[in-house]
């Protein structure tokens, strides 16, 4: 059957369009993306204002006419950070299903966690043996630990890279402060982390997530995404460890002309990159494998488990 998966973001409403079933590798037949940045919609009260929840809905209903379009047959419509910390998230997702018909789920970010790690095991197989995940989003840093498919420890951190961008790095170029105090708070908060997964053993591997570790791996040198799923991506720690000064020390717009780096997310790239480095860092790692699946992967696949085999 044909499938939609709608994920509404920090970053962007991302709608995309497989061809599933019981028991076969989803295949990707259409990708609709509109960058709404609702992370950037509040208000001082945290709440997403008029202008941003109309936005919102006009966007949900362009993914639902294009579902329409594409022959899906099931929608599986969700939300992440963004609307999950919003405080109005009950409003807007009573104006949204009241407009549109869609009922979004709001994931928890553990629930992101599990649900990517899920992904990540799909794709790498049983003999990847213990996997631990990292996944950067635009409000949320993910990371799972485990053997099987349900990992066996996984939280949710708020170290999106669009949050933190908007919360501490207010010049373009940044303020060399500025992004001390962020490299700062970025490790503090992982640390708190890390003995809840070092207790658990050492992973026999560790991939990376999210159009941040994509882009950071691309700028190091990984393949284009053209070359296709099946070419191995690695970012190594040391490389990134060389690049997180150089962007520093550049615009946003300067960011922007590396290799693989969209003007959309070039902003936030430097927190992302900081992130990553401290994630990789604090947990030991040398060098994560780029995973092509990750959170919209996780909630097909959880969907196709829990549907009946013809």
């Amino acid at each position: 059957m044909r499938l939609g998966v709608l994920d509404v973001g920090s970053n962007t409403v991302h709608l995309l369009v497989v061809d599933a079933h019981p028991g076969a590798r989803p295949l990707p037949a259409y990708s609709h993306k509109a960058e709404l940045r609702l992370a950037q919609l509040l208000d001082e009260s945290g709440a997403i204002d008029p202008e941003g929840v109309g936005k919102l809905i006009d966007t949900v209903q362009s993914a639902l006419e294009v579902a329409e379009d594409k022959g899906v047959e099931s929608l599986l419509p969700f939300a992440t950070s963004a609307v999950r910390e919003a405080s109005n998230a009950d409003e807007v997702l009573a104006r949204v299903k009241a407009a549109t018909g869609v009922e979004l789920q709001v994931l928890t970010g553990e629930d992101e966690a599990r649900l990517t790690f899920l992904a990540a095991r799909r794709w790498f197989g049983w003999s990847a043996g213990r996997l631990l995940v990292l996944d950067i989003g635009g409000g949320s840093l993910e990371i799972a630990y485990g053997m099987d498919e349900e990992p066996d420890a996984a939280v949710s951190l708020p170290l999106g890279a669009g949050r933190l961008t908007s919360g501490w790095l207010p010049a373009d170029p940044p303020d060399a402060a500025d992004v001390r105090a962020l490299r700062r708070h970025v490790r503090a908060q992982i640390a708190r982390t890390v003995g809840e997964f070092s207790r658990l053993g050492s992973p026999d591997h560790v991939v990376a997530t999210s159009k941040t570790f994509k882009q950071l791996a691309r700028i190091a040198g990984a393949a284009r995404s053209t070359e296709g799923l099946y070419i191995q991506r690695e970012l190594k720690r040391r490389t990134l460890e060389d690049w997180v000064p150089r962007l520093a020390s550049m615009t946003a717009l300067e960011r922007a002309e590396l290799p693989g780096v969209s003007p959309g997310r070039s902003g936030q790239l430097l927190a992302g990159a900081l992130v990553a480095e401290g994630a990789m860092d604090l947990f030991g790692v040398e060098t994560v494998e780029i995973c092509p699946w990750a959170l919209r992967e996780g909630v097909i696949l959880r969907r196709l488990d829990h549907m009946p085999t013809e």
